[in-house]
């Protein structure tokens, strides 16, 4: 196990063309993902702040993409596929001859046990802190009203937005904590500066939610990116998020949101 005071390493370390190519690499990565949500959610934030109060701009996560039944479900399938794309580069990028990227970021079922009952953990852990710093943030008047479902009531809608929750959950974990934590081992950086990192950078495609889901999203980087550094699995932080996902999608007038 690496030492906090020590960098995290994953083999030898790289010559410094091999490090130009991995600082390239991880800008190309995140600008085709999740650093590009990053922007936009800024973007979006001073956009709502200029308009008036966040507590008064509403952020929709799943929302039609056209008034024709079948056409709409073609849209939300479509776009959950691509947005894997970047998921299937990390993994082609993150193959080495011998051991297969999945194994490497223990994105895999080799511990199915385990990683359920780290999942389950974490979502009692994460659940409902999340839900008080909604509430927090609402009555604070820093957090927009978030509309988790806004999808008309077909057939499909509810395997869809199971869909579109592990797709987050793939997307997200895979990308910002397997992989970023893993090219930022690679280069030398000490675990703890590289968690915080990832944290924000959670935290941040989430500004358009407003400051309070910002701040929940770090934190939940924070301990997802120590548990990582811990187990070297994605695998449990695939199963909480897609299931804080899952629950908030498919339950959202339960729960009182939108």
């Amino acid at each position: 196990m690496a030492n906090p005071q020590t960098p995290m390493r994953s083999g030898a370390a790289p010559r410094p063309a091999q490090r130009r190519r991995w600082h390239v690499e991880i800008l190309i990565v995140l600008g085709l993902s999740l650093g590009q949500s990053a922007v936009n959610a800024v973007v979006n934030l001073i956009d709502n702040l200029s308009r008036g109060p966040i507590a008064e701009a509403t952020a929709t996560l799943n929302t039609s993409r056209n008034s024709r039944e079948y056409f709409d479900l073609t849209y939300q399938l479509l776009g959950n596929f691509f947005a894997l794309v970047p998921v299937a580069l990390v993994l082609y990028l993150l193959w080495q001859p011998g051991r297969s990227s999945f194994e490497r970021l223990g994105f895999d079922f080799a511990k199915p046990g385990r990683d359920l009952l780290w999942g389950f953990g974490l979502l009692v852990l994460i659940g409902a802190p999340s839900l008080l710093l909604y509430a927090a943030g609402r009555g604070l008047g820093v957090t927009a009203q978030i509309v988790p479902n806004s999808l008309q009531d077909y057939w499909w809608t509810v395997p869809v937005l199971i869909i579109s929750a592990l797709r987050n959950a793939v997307v997200e974990e895979v990308i910002v904590v397997g992989y970023l934590l893993d090219r930022l081992s690679g280069l030398g950086w000490r675990i703890w500066p590289a968690i915080v990192v990832s944290a924000l950078l959670r935290g941040s495609y989430h500004l358009y939610q407003g400051f309070g889901p910002f701040l929940g999203n770090v934190l939940m980087g924070l301990i997802f990116g120590w548990l990582y550094s811990k187990t070297k699995r994605v695998m449990p932080l695939v199963i909480a998020h897609s299931l804080l996902d899952i629950a908030a999608f498919t339950f959202s007038r339960q729960l009182g949101f939108g």
